[in-house]
């Protein structure tokens, strides 16, 4: 095998997703267009754009969440380990355990603590309380939230800050242990601190997961994420390390969205 074959197929078992041709259409409004890019594993991959661009739209295809809408309609494809999820042989919900999400709003369940965390690996079957207590425990050293609530795991969790509801639904979607946590504005309802603590985890969690997030600050994309992607009107307009997509971006509608020139 040639070195140029060998390190090509290397690439490719690096990547969490290769997107190829995607479209998307909500009836006969087009909302993605023709997206092509690769999202590699282990590493923060933002998605920028104004609102309205298609951000929210592109992450929710990436486990099929999109499909509750009942309009949409999808053309392309997404492989994620060299299959492609649209394929009728994925199971869904298979894939959602893969592929964790995590919303704008902190949205723990009206239970407790705990309760919130065991809730996938219980669906999942496990009932053995010790085993539980590990995940947990794993869990929420993970979303670096173990120290605040291990005396309280049984209190109701919407008791927690918003931070730490935050922290704990990165807990939620850890403990099915996926292999890609997908982040849609994940700290647009935090204060300063709050979202500091929630970018320390991001750094901390990429050394286990591919992580994808879809963030409207700018200043966030540039400190936390390995590669960005900006998003124009549904179509990707370029997509690159996220050092040279902030300080020499190919394209100029790029240069004038990350200087502040418009949205």
């Amino acid at each position: 095998m040639s070195e140029s074959v060998r390190d090509f197929n290397e690439y490719k078992s690096n990547l969490a997703y290769d997107v190829k041709n995607l479209n998307l259409w909500y009836g006969k409004d087009q909302a993605l267009k023709d997206i092509s890019l690769q999202i590699e594993k282990n590493q923060v991959t933002a998605i920028i754009g104004p609102s309205g661009c298609g951000k929210s739209t592109f992450i929710k295809t990436l486990n099929r969440m999109i499909e509750n809408i009942p309009i949409v309609k999808t053309q392309g494809e997404i492989l994620y380990n060299n299959k492609d999820i649209f394929d009728k042989s994925i199971k869904v919900e298979e894939l959602r355990t893969k592929v964790g999400m995590v919303f704008q709003k902190p949205n723990p369940f009206p239970k407790s603590i705990y309760e919130n965390v065991v809730y996938g690996p219980k669906i999942h079957g496990i009932k053995d309380k010790s085993m539980l207590m590990e995940i947990a425990e794993t869990s929420l050293k993970g979303a670096a939230l173990w120290e605040e609530v291990k005396d309280r795991l049984n209190d109701n969790a919407y008791g927690l800050s918003g931070g730490q509801q935050q922290r704990l639904c990165i807990a939620r979607a850890m403990a099915v242990q996926p292999e890609i946590i997908l982040m849609d504005e994940p700290t647009s309802a935090l204060d300063p601190i709050a979202t500091y603590k929630i970018e320390e985890l991001i750094d901390q969690l990429k050394k286990n997961y591919t992580i994808v997030i879809v963030t409207h600050s700018m200043q966030q994309a540039a400190r936390i994420s390995d590669k960005t992607a900006f998003l124009l009107m549904g179509e990707l307009i370029e997509f690159d390390k996220t050092e040279k997509i902030f300080s020499n971006p190919r394209d100029k509608r790029t240069e004038d969205y990350v200087t502040g020139r418009f949205g």
